[in-house]
């Protein structure tokens, strides 16, 4: 039998049968990745051996037997893990050829918890250079492609593990997502990926090569699951939800509230596919247009509208200041006095999405006060909606995956919607929409383009009840249906 494609419930399940070993579902993916990756790169540090070594001990774990405390979530299961997340032995470079040779001696949170759920890690998977691209290329590991069409993206930062996943290389993998690191590789592979509510997930330990692991958390970045289904993923998060032992887990554990509903004539859902600010492409229209369907025809009440909605306008204006306010602290002086000159040089009437991004690269902590306290009132907005609505529905990006592009200055990259051209880091409106409040968001297949890409839209659910949108997500993969291997 083929297990390469198989979700981890299923291997589990067969696993616990004796239908299988870790060993034999260790190397068949190991063969796979070994004779298709050279096409895809998306595996771009392997650590067969000590997978193999994992998978052993996974068997001998299983023969002990459940009475021994040795049926672990994912005992034996194989997956992979970001690039960027510290792996004591592997080196973590984050795409930079300044630390080519880092190797950390310690193991992230979350790599620590794979290992004690008793997940077997294939390897480490590729990112863009800094996690600052919504593409997956570097000059130490080259260029991820889309399994679907090698001459377009597989999406970043994330984009390696979406890509793994689409190829067979492994069950699950872990990723994070700042401006939709998780989702748009998830959207553009056809997969499944989960960005948590802000805080419910450890991060420590993913940081960048050489900066010290502590437990600091980073405003809007978050860390997350991505599976092949909807299942896989609720059972990757409960893996790693639960805060940082080393600080609020002193004194606090996670208990996530049950789905609001579990039958999808229960769900009241709000369904958005304009924004404002950027056209959405007609395919991932469709996309939306797909899911709303199956909300109707399922039972669900189905609105386009809400006077409850905050207004996306402002919401994507104060994520765009604060996405950029994380990037100039290490900024060479001279150069930050240059962007503070052209910022003080801005009509100020200019609500502009890059007027946006210039802005937030030097805020003061004053302004950025400011700014924090608009989304304070955004995220009371959400809770607002919240009472009225269990999920809102809308893109990731305005488009599937695009071909690749690496301009040199992604300033000067242009992202094409339906022919017209828009700046290229515009398409992160919708990817900041759950970010900017910290919401929990869901990024589910949604059908493909006319040209054969997969085509995802996200869920997006209440603050810290992540189990709403997976929940929808479980129920959607039986009426729009799930993923696909690409042919």
């Amino acid at each position: 039998m083929e297990w390469n494609f198989e979700t981890a419930e299923n291997l589990t399940r067969a696993l616990r049968a004796g239908d299988v070993t870790s060993a034999e579902l260790t190397d068949e993916a190991i063969t796979r990745i070994e004779r298709n990756d050279q096409a895809i790169n998306a595996i771009c540090v392997p650590d067969f051996d000590r997978a193999r070594a994992a998978a052993r001990d996974a068997d001998r774990a299983r023969a002990r037997g459940a009475g021994q405390g040795e049926d672990r979530p994912l005992l034996g299961i194989p997956v992979t893990v970001k690039e960027s997340y510290n792996v004591a032995g592997l080196p973590t470079t984050w795409g930079i050829p300044l630390h080519r040779d880092y190797v950390p001696a310690e193991d992230a949170v979350q790599v620590s918890r794979l290992n004690a759920a008793g997940a077997v890690v294939l390897g480490k998977t590729n990112v863009p250079l800094g996690l600052t691209d919504v593409q997956s290329f570097n000059e130490i590991y080259g260029t991820t492609n889309n399994p679907w069409d090698h001459g377009r993206t597989a999406g970043g930062s994330s984009g390696g593990s979406a890509a793994a996943l689409a190829s067979g290389f492994g069950a699950l993998s872990i990723g994070s997502d700042l401006a939709g690191s998780l989702r748009t590789p998830a959207h553009f592979c056809g997969v499944y990926a989960h960005k948590p509510t802000l805080g419910l997930a450890a991060s420590r330990g993913m940081v960048p090569p050489e900066a010290p692991a502590l437990p600091a958390d980073i405003d809007l970045a978050v860390v997350g699951p991505m599976a092949r289904t909807a299942r896989d993923l609720t059972l990757l998060l409960d893996v790693m939800a639960g805060p940082d032992p080393l600080t609020f887990g002193v004194a606090h554990s996670v208990t996530l509230p049950p789905a609001r509903h579990e039958r999808l004539r229960d769900f009241r859902v709000l369904v958005l596919d304009e924004h404002p600010l950027l056209p959405t492409g007609a395919a991932v229209r469709a996309g939306v247009g797909r899911v709303a369907e199956a909300l109707t025809d399922g039972g669900a009440r189905v609105d386009r509208h809400s006077p409850l909605l905050p207004d996306l306008t402002e919401a994507a204006l104060i994520y765009m200041q604060l996405l950029a306010s994380g990037s100039s602290a290490q900024f060479p002086d001279a150069r930050y006095e240059q962007l503070r000159a052209r910022a003080a040089g801005l009509a100020a009437d200019d609500r502009s999405l890059d007027a946006a991004r210039l802005r937030g690269t030097v805020l003061s902590h004053r302004d950025w006060i400011e700014v924090n306290y608009r989304r304070e009132a955004h995220r009371h907005g959400w809770r607002r909606l919240f009472t009225e609505f269990d999920a809102v529905v809308c893109p990731i990006t305005p488009t599937p995956a695009f071909p690749h592009d690496h301009h040199p200055d992604p300033l000067e990259r242009l992202i094409a919607i339906d022919g017209v051209a828009y700046p290229y880091f515009d398409q992160l409106v919708w990817a900041g929409l759950p970010t900017m409040p910290g919401l929990p968001a869901t990024a589910v297949p949604a059908g493909r383009s006319p040209e054969g890409l997969p085509v995802g839209v996200q869920l997006v659910g209440p603050m810290f009840e992540d189990r709403t949108p997976l929940r929808l997500a479980e129920l959607l993969e039986r009426e729009v249906g799930g993923f696909q291997a690409p042919e």
